[in-house]
C-alpha cells in the first residue's frame, strides 16, 4: 500500500535514508512523505503500529523485484532423471547404465531407476528385483535409496537421490 491507501491512524515512519521518525498518526507521515517529494509505503502491515517508509515507490519496486530475481537464481532445482533398463540387460549396458547414473547423482538429480517387463517376462517380475538391489549397492557411496523398489504395473522402480555432503 502506498500513499493515500494506508487507512492506519498511526504508523511507525523510517525516513529516505533509513532513520527512525518514530510513531505518528498518518497525516503527519504524509506532511514528511510530501515534503521530500516522495512516496509513503507500508512494508510491514503485520508489525504494531504498522511500519511505513518513506521511498520513491518505483524505485523501491524495481528493487524488490531484482532482488527477487536474485533470489530465484540461487536457488537449485532438483530434477529427476530415468533410467530404464529391461530384465536381460547385458553386463555391459548395465555398467553404462551406472555410470549415466553415476553422472547424474554427481550434478545434484535424484535418478529413478525403471526395470521394464513385457509379455512372458511379466511371469518372472520377483526373480529379477534383485536388478534394482545390486543398481543402488553399486551406487551406494553417492547416493541414498529415497523410494523402495515398487512394482507399478509393468515396471519395478527405485528412486535413489544423491548424498548429502
Amino acid at each position: 500500500m502506498i500513499n493515500e491507501q494506508i487507512r492506519d491512524r498511526e504508523v511507525r515512519v523510517i525516513g529516505e535514508n533509513g532513520e527512525q521518525l518514530g510513531v505518528m498518526p498518518i497525516k503527519e507521515a504524509m506532511r514528511l512523505a510530501d515534503e521530500a517529494e516522495l512516496d509513503l509505503v507500508k512494508i510491514a502491515p503485520t508489525a504494531n503500529p504498522p511500519v511505513c517508509k518513506i521511498v520513491d515507490y518505483g524505485k523501491f519496486k524495481y528493487e524488490q523485484i531484482r532482488k527477487e530475481k536474485e533470489a530465484r537464481k540461487k536457488q537449485k532445482t532438483v530434477e529427476l532423471k530415468e533410467i530404464r533398463m529391461s530384465p536381460n540387460i547385458d553386463t555391459n549396458d548395465l555398467n553404462t547404465k551406472i555410470n549415466a547414473a553415476r553422472k547424474f547423482l554427481a550434478k545434484g538429480n535424484k535418478v529413478k531407476i525403471t526395470l521394464r517387463f513385457r509379455g512372458r517376462e511379466m511371469a518372472h517380475m520377483n526373480e529379477h528385483r534383485h536388478m534394482l538391489d545390486d543398481f543402488a549397492a553399486e551406487l551406494a557411496e553417492e547416493s541414498n535409496v529415497e523410494k523402495a523398489p515398487k512394482v507399478e504395473g509393468r515396471t519395478v522402480s527405485l528412486v535413489l537421490a544423491p548424498k548429502k555432503n
